[in-house]
């Protein structure tokens, strides 16, 4: 059996599964030659033509271009530069509506115009002498990215290292109305064969293989000539089939390999380019000529002149159907591509870009809009005629249900979108736009799931980071600290010193707190020695009021008639000499008594003086206990007028009109008071030594009983009047000592 190489060589061709034959349609364009679209009054020139992302932006708004001048730069490798296609203006950079199924509007350059199609300076390459990178660097500012419908960038499907058995040339124009390749074969047959040649350069294959239908025999014939100095360059004429000019179903023709599912063609030694991409590639290379127009098929039955027109990229869809005579119907649909594989234009002024090949403007009768959707009858056409070789129903059934595992577990990624399932479809269904949907979704959660790995490898990046770190900061402190013990041990002399200056340390800080703590114990000392002073002069203030208690009932009991006759006097003079003694007390106390016993005594006197009613209710009381005392003395002595030897005697009984009666009365009243006090104070001398200052003798009982100077109002109301004067000025004495 002779190998897969000889059988190629011998012209064998293969078959696909599957497929369809539609009505071509091509007659009324494919004998006719291309026609120049004039320059039209505003180009819209897409940032982004390919599959990848936009170039920077290198003019602005106002700046005048040169044709061919570069709009975008190429910053990366999924990145390939649009250029100016004529001289002319920018009049604006701003959304417009984007040649996709979606209609969604991209960032889009306005340029007017000037007429003058003036050129910018070019430099042309000798691609014999140049090297395989000077070629990739052309081809890719030239901005050429593939014209068969996809827009992968060029220069990444010709730079690979990978060996190349086989290069195939699509020249298969499988779809009906579609002969954009089949007029460039016809008019630039010589041209594609340089670029093939450019192809070969950087690919080195073994053979290249060159497919057209063989509904085309002029372009054929022309490719035939084009090539016969060629060696290794085949012409192979391919069934015509719908879809055979997909990627892997001309592989499967032309070699008889399947692509792998999964897989690119590249896997199994095999790169495949477009006949317009090898014309792009020769202009950039030999004549610096950038991808800047492109032939497109304008067909379909509302136009009056049906042709193939080489047109500017930007270029208005309006503008190329009014050139070919345009006679829109009521409801008239207009096509991007062909009608297998097209979308529906939502807006007319949508431009030409790279991989427009077709302008369908096509009547009702044409083309009659998609009828209404009825359920799957499971007739099994669609699976006849899928060229994947996959089951459409079930893809169908798992696309409305959004079952993604099933999707992928039923290869919806081989789908390549041809149509044939929705062609054959008795219940007009449209399949492809569900399985659009269904690899639309799948694709974003791919894209999810890319971003979550990508998130969790930066995570474990920076945690895996972040231990390194804090191992190297350990290890490092380790070397330190090793390195200081060994410094230490190598000076001895130093620790020592420096223990020395610790040892210093620590006994001035001993002695500080030392220091502190004995200020703190004489401050201490010192208060309590105050206490102690405080307290024994309370004690020797009260003893001394004590003796001259003890006085006064001796020298009563021995009255004499000089004291009788000046007993109001002696009165007055005692009250006054014991506001004074008080007085002198007071101002005579240290200024460092104990806080707490100035404020009892205080308050002691405060609650007998502050309020003069109290006072007066007090002498009241006292006047009348003396009274009641001196009637009990009065009655003892007239009933008993000898007493035995020793015992005081009573005083003579007191009658209104003795006065002297009365003095007596108010001593034995007094001095039975001072010793009430002298015996409370007995039971509570710690207490009361503390807190409150003793008071003069008279004042003292006073302090006990709360009664002023014991006097009988019926005999003697002068006294009455002055021990109230005396209380009265007591109680003022007390409030303005309180408000100071």
């Amino acid at each position: 059996m002779p190998s897969l190489f000889k059988q190629i060589q011998a012209g064998t061709i293969w078959d696909f599964h599957g497929g369809i034959h539609p009505p071509s349609r091509k007659q009324s364009t494919s004998q006719k030659p291309a026609a120049v679209m004039p320059l039209p009054d505003r180009l819209y020139i897409p940032l982004r033509q390919h599959i990848g992302v936009a170039g920077q932006l290198l003019v602005k708004t106002g700046e005048r271009v040169l044709k061919g001048q570069p709009l975008t730069s190429a910053d990366n490798s999924m990145t390939v530069p649009v250029h100016a296609p004529t001289s002319g203006t920018v009049l604006q950079i701003t959304p417009h509506t984007s040649p996709h199924p979606s209609a969604l509007p991209e960032l889009t350059l306005v340029l007017e115009p000037d007429g003058l199609d003036e050129w910018r300076e070019r430099e042309p390459l000798n691609f014999a002498s140049s090297d395989k990178m000077q070629l990739l660097n052309r081809i890719q500012e030239s901005g050429i990215a593939g014209m068969g419908g996809a827009g992968f960038p060029t220069h990444l499907k010709t730079g690979v290292n990978q060996p190349v058995d086989y290069l195939i040339i699509n020249a298969v124009e499988c779809e009906p109305y579609i002969t954009a390749d089949d007029l460039l074969i016809q008019e630039a047959a010589t041209t594609i064969v340089k670029g093939i040649d450019i192809l070969c350069r950087l690919l080195n294959p073994k053979a290249v293989l060159i497919g057209i239908e063989d509904d085309k025999p002029i372009a054929a014939a022309a490719m035939m000539a084009a090539c016969s100095q060629r060696e290794h360059y085949y012409v192979r004429e391919v069934p015509t089939k719908y879809p055979s000019g997909g990627e892997k179903q001309l592989i499967q023709l032309l070699t008889n390999k399947e692509v792998p599912n999964g897989r690119r063609p590249l896997d199994i030694g095999i790169v495949m380019q477009n006949v317009g991409t090898a014309f792009a590639i020769a202009q950039a290379v030999l004549d610096d000529h950038p991808l800047i127009s492109r032939i497109v098929t304008v067909t379909g039955d509302t136009l009056s002149q049906p042709q193939n027109v080489i047109a500017l990229l930007g270029t208005p869809v309006s503008d190329l159907l009014q050139y070919c005579g345009f006679q829109p119907e009521p409801v008239q649909r207009v096509i991007m591509g062909g009608p297998m594989m097209g979308f529906t234009l939502p807006d007319l002024s949508v431009p030409v870009v790279k991989t427009t090949n077709c302008i369908l403007a096509p009547t009702a009768k044409e083309m009659p809009a998609p009828a209404q959707e009825m359920d799957c009858i499971r007739c099994s056409a669609c699976a006849d005629a899928c060229p994947a070789s996959l089951l459409p129903q079930q893809l169908l059934w798992y696309s409305k249900a959004k079952d993604t595992d099933k999707l992928k577990e039923y290869n919806l990624a081989d789908c390549i979108e041809c149509g044939a399932c929705a062609y054959v479809c008795p219940s007009e269904i449209p399949l492809v736009q569900y399985y659009r949907v269904a690899k639309a979704e799948l694709r974003e959660q791919q894209r999810e799931a890319l971003k979550a790995e990508q998130a969790k490898a930066r995570f474990e990046a920076r945690n895996a980071r972040l231990e390194r770190e804090k191992q190297e900061r350990l290890e490092r402190n380790q070397q330190l600290a090793a390195a200081r013990q060994q410094q230490q041990q190598a000076s001895g002399a130093n620790t020592a010193v420096v223990d020395a200056l610790a040892r210093i340390k620590a006994k001035q800080t001993q002695a500080a707190a030392s220091e502190d703590e004995r200020s703190k114990a004489q401050l201490q000392a010192e208060r309590e020695l105050k206490k102690q002073q405080a307290r024994e002069y309370q004690q020797q203030k009260a003893k001394a009021a004590q003796q001259q208690a003890d006085a006064e009932p001796s020298s009563v009991q021995q009255p004499s008639a000089t004291a009788a006759v000046s007993d109001k006097a002696s009165a007055v003079a005692a009250a006054i000499a014991r506001a004074k003694a008080k007085k002198a007390a007071q101002q005579t106390e240290p200024a460092d008594t104990d806080n707490t016993a100035a404020k009892s005594t205080d308050n002691a006197d405060a609650q007998h003086q502050t309020d003069p009613r109290k006072a007066a209710i007090a002498a009241a009381i006292a006047r009348a206990k003396a009274k009641q005392q001196t009637q009990q003395v009065q009655d003892a002595t007239a009933d008993n007028n000898a007493e035995p030897a020793g015992e005081v005697a009573s005083p003579p009984p007191a009658t209104e009109s003795d006065p002297r009666k009365a003095a007596v009365a108010a001593a034995l009243a007094r001095a039975k008071a001072k010793k009430a006090q002298d015996s409370a104070k007995g039971n509570e001398q710690t207490e009361q030594v503390t807190s409150a200052q003793p008071a003069e003798p008279d004042e003292a009982g006073k302090s006990i009983t709360g009664a002023s100077e014991p006097t009988d109002k019926d005999t003697d109301p002068r006294k009455a009047a002055i021990a109230a004067a005396i209380a009265r000025a007591k109680a003022r004495k007390q409030a303005d000592s309180e408000k100071s």
